[in-house]
């Protein structure tokens, strides 16, 4: 049996206009240019403009999941159940090869409301052989996570581990069973330039709150099992500078995941193809522009699956980043006109927005073999 998982950060996918009163959104920039002496009016216009920004943005966020073709998606920053369906069922399905159903959102932990969401084909499964859990009340302290720095956030063992979830979603095959935990993990923006190493312990506590999940559920058989962890988990080692020189940046806070546990398919790729998000951005530290091809976005596989699958089939969609984004990081001519030319993207892509995601999609085809262990 063969399957194409998939995860994708589709950033902000919103039905509210704003995060909270004064936050900034994608109209700030156009809306700098006019003034408008009467709020009511200003906010009128700015709710016109965001409605016809988000459409344009939409549009490329369905053409990445379609070209992509996924038989399951695990998606972040999907603000609800509602907002999730509407874009299947007025996006991707006036597009997509498949028609998707299965849809599961529960509200998690992050402040602006932007939680994991889950799709599957229709004609995959029937309702009764998908089964859902969240784990967002889990604690540190449940977790086994709790530490001293952790401590040091003013965090208690009692508090909620996980940024955002974790997804357990139990599909069952009948002669077989796979089981997905959707993440999305701490970010790595704290405003300043040591943001990445100062948030690395909450990363690690949450993978390693992951990791007692999964041997939890499937007891000493853990490494027979079905399991894949995939989302956005915000942290990588080794990363691309200019001309795709390979970047060590020390822990990540995954190793919990990946010392011997679960395996990471993308090392199989070149290296300067194993990236899903791009950061160009003024450091005051060294007071100089700095830039990274980052690999965010992961699909972990338990040995069993990673077993069955040396050498998966592995798709990286990037024609709906912007233009700024160079796609080959190995190009040294970074001007717009020498990416205009050279990178093929859907069509009104724009050099910052709009765009697909500021991620990119990641999907991986595999065999899914009958393993022991409980689903």
């Amino acid at each position: 049996m063969k399957l194409r998982l998939g995860t994708f950060n589709v950033e902000n996918l919103l039905t509210r206009h704003r995060f909270e009163a004064g936050g900034r959104t994608e109209t700030a920039a156009a809306m700098s240019l006019f003034n408008f002496p009467r709020a009511d009016e200003r906010d009128a216009v700015e709710r016109s403009l965001a409605v016809a920004l988000e459409d344009d943005k939409r549009q490329m966020t369905a053409l990445a999941l379609a070209e992509a073709n996924a038989d399951l998606w695990m998606l972040q920053e999907v603000d609800s159940l509602a907002s999730l369906q509407a874009f299947f069922a007025n996006y991707v399905h006036r597009i997509a090869d498949h028609r998707y159903g299965h849809f599961t959102l529960i509200d998690g932990n992050d402040r602006r409301s932007i939680d994991i969401g889950f799709a599957a084909r229709r004609d995959l499964l029937a309702p009764s052989q998908v089964s859902v859990h969240s784990y967002r009340e889990l604690s540190f302290a449940e977790a086994g996570a709790f530490s001293p720095a952790v401590a040091a956030f003013g965090i208690r063992p009692g508090d909620r581990v996980f940024a955002r979830d974790c997804l357990v979603i139990a599909l069952d095959f009948g002669d077989r069973e796979l089981t997905l935990f959707g993440c999305h993990f701490k970010s790595m923006n704290n405003g300043r330039d040591d943001g990445r190493q100062a948030t690395l312990p909450i990363r690690r506590a949450e993978a390693l709150a992951v990791r007692r999940l999964v041997q939890e559920r499937f007891g000493a058989g853990w490494r027979q099992a079905n399991w894949a962890i995939l989302g956005d988990l915000n942290g990588y080692r080794i990363g691309l500078g200019p001309l795709a020189e390979p970047v060590d940046e020390g822990d990540s806070g995954l190793e919990p995941l990946l010392d011997d546990f679960a395996v990471d398919p993308m090392t199989s790729l070149p290296e300067h193809e194993r990236w899903t998000h791009f950061r160009r951005y003024w450091s005051d530290a060294q007071q100089k522009l700095l830039e990274s091809h980052m690999p965010l976005d992961h699909i972990l596989l338990s040995p069993a699956l990673a077993a069955a699958n040396p050498k998966p089939v592995i798709q990286l969609i990037r024609r709906g980043l912007p233009y700024r984004v160079p796609l080959d990081p190995r190009e040294a001519d970074r001007s717009m006109g020498k990416l205009a030319l050279t990178n093929d993207r859907y069509p009104r892509v724009g050099w910052d927005r709009p765009k697909a995601s500021d991620h990119c999609p990641l999907t991986i085809e595999l065999t899914i073999p009958k393993a022991q262990g409980r689903s």
